[in-house]
């Protein structure tokens, strides 16, 4: 048994390991949706215009979605080993209801996605240029497709619908698949999720770009790759925010108690306000808040006066429909992971907003500070993605999934041992992992792109011209 897991509950060590697997896979995930898409949109412009720049702007941002894409699938496989081995209780409550969106993730969109990644990598110049522009186009589709039938599985632990308990082996068994597939907690986490995951991707794209032209590097390429994700970063960090604000009105009615732990409200209040900041107590009087009026309330039905419930509400009423228990989350996890999230959110706005603004000045790659600026922006959605998953998972506890089955209930019956030495496996693994990863982004972003050479006259690329082979 390893020294540090002694004396720890299984389940304990058995969350901290899914937590910081989950959370780490996720460093991938919407990165690779985000890049698929701003790859797609460049690849579209060089098959539309025929200019070289195009292409080789496509091929370059390729290499570094393909290695992020790579390490994405490892660590995705490895995480669902944790079902069967820390989770087992839960796997069996949940395997009816999991087992075909999975499924299908795994049939349809991880075969759609690879696929069609090898059509474009290995296709160009051996199938027509139409076919090589669907390829990277249903790559970027597979991506978003994946992230649905993945999500429906968590907004089916957020909110279970289409289910019943079988009263013989007390698992939950599905009667409506439709119902879980459009379940609305998952039609709203959906299009955060992937919006969130399209800003990750363009502000990379933005962080990156900026290094580059502050090192004086092909202004051609760059300067279009930072005007290409600077929109397409506006508009997904505006949906963003948009479809995170009605999914607190979903959380305020399926979940009151991790609407209230995101404020550290306890007492039950109409016109409830919101606090931006509290220094001391969150459960007593504070030594130091900021508060905006009535904004609590907004939040939750957008209503001014809007009645908002309290943890001691909450739990009084959680005891009395499942039984005596601690229903609360931990406060101070809920209270600051909503804030950071939150937060960075509307820095990104803010960023977006001003990068316009130089855009229509035509002085976005005049402004050194800026491109600094955009270039310590790359961990800002990485950030505000963790903080955001952070809040979703912990704020359900004590459920695993939300009125059925609590987290205790669904941990397997091994030892600490076990667990406490896989999870240094793990973490030993993923971070060999992350060195290769962020060496590998590093040397790749680091590296100039070949300049693109003007195609010979009377030669073909898109509909009109081909783009001379650039090897990837």
């Amino acid at each position: 048994m390893l020294p540090l897991a002694a004396g720890v509950a299984p389940v304990t060590l058995a969350r901290w390991q899914f937590g910081v697997t989950t959370i780490y896979h996720f460093l991938f995930v919407p990165l690779t949706i985000g890049l698929a898409l701003i790859v797609a949109i460049m690849q579209t412009a060089a098959y539309r215009s025929g200019k070289p720049h195009w292409d080789s702007m496509a091929r370059w941002w390729g290499k570094l979605f393909l290695i992020n894409f790579a390490i994405g699938v490892v660590t995705g496989i490895v995480q669902e080993f944790q079902f069967g081995m820390d989770w087992s209780h839960f796997s069996t409550f949940v395997g009816n209801i999991f087992g075909p969106p999975l499924a299908m993730e795994g049939l349809l969109a991880f075969f759609l996605e690879s696929t069609f990644i090898g059509i474009w990598i290995f296709g160009r110049g051996r199938v027509s240029p139409r076919i090589h522009l669907i390829s990277i186009w249903l790559v970027a589709f597979g991506t978003t497709v994946s992230a649905y039938f993945i999500l429906s599985a968590n907004a089916w632990m957020q909110h279970p619908v289409g289910y019943k308990i079988d009263p013989k082996t007390h698992q939950a068994v599905m009667v409506d698949f439709w119902a879980v597939m459009t379940n609305p907690t998952l039609l709203g986490q959906f299009t955060h999720v992937v919006l969130a995951a399209y800003t990750t991707g363009a502000f990379f794209v933005l962080g990156v770009s900026a290094w580059q032209l502050l090192h004086n590097r092909s202004q051609e390429i760059f300067g279009r790759s930072l005007r290409v994700a600077l929109v397409v970063g506006f508009i997904a960090i505006l949906g963003t925010i948009w479809f995170g604000d009605s999914q607190a009105q979903l959380m305020t009615k399926e979940q009151p108690m991790k609407m209230a732990s995101a404020e550290a409200l306890y007492h039950t209040q109409d016109g409830a306000s919101f606090s931006l900041l509290t220094i001391g107590n969150l459960s007593g009087q504070p030594i130091f808040q900021i508060r905006l009026p009535h904004l609590l309330s907004v939040l939750a039905d957008r209503s001014w006066d809007g009645k908002v419930l309290g943890i001691d509400n909450v739990q009084a009423a959680e005891v009395k429909k499942y039984g005596p228990g601690n229903y609360e989350p931990i406060i101070w996890v809920t209270y600051w992971t909503f804030r950071l999230m939150v937060g960075l959110g509307f820095l990104m706005l803010g960023v977006g907003l001003w990068g316009l603004w130089l855009l229509k000045k035509k002085r976005l790659e005049k402004k050194r500070w800026f491109l600094w600026a955009l270039v310590w922006c790359i961990p800002v959605p990485f950030l505000a993605n963790t903080f955001g998953w952070i809040f979703t998972e912990m704020g359900r506890q004590p459920w695993v999934v939300y009125g059925l089955l609590k987290t205790s209930k669904a941990v397997s019956h091994i030892g600490t041992g076990y667990i406490g030495t896989s999870f240094a496996v793990f973490a030993g693994v993923y971070s060999i992992l992350a060195v290769v990863e962020i060496g590998l982004m590093v040397k790749t972003a680091k590296t100039p792109p070949d300049e693109p050479k003007e195609p010979e006259a009377g030669s073909e690329t898109g509909t009109r011209t081909e783009v001379p082979e650039l090897v990837y």
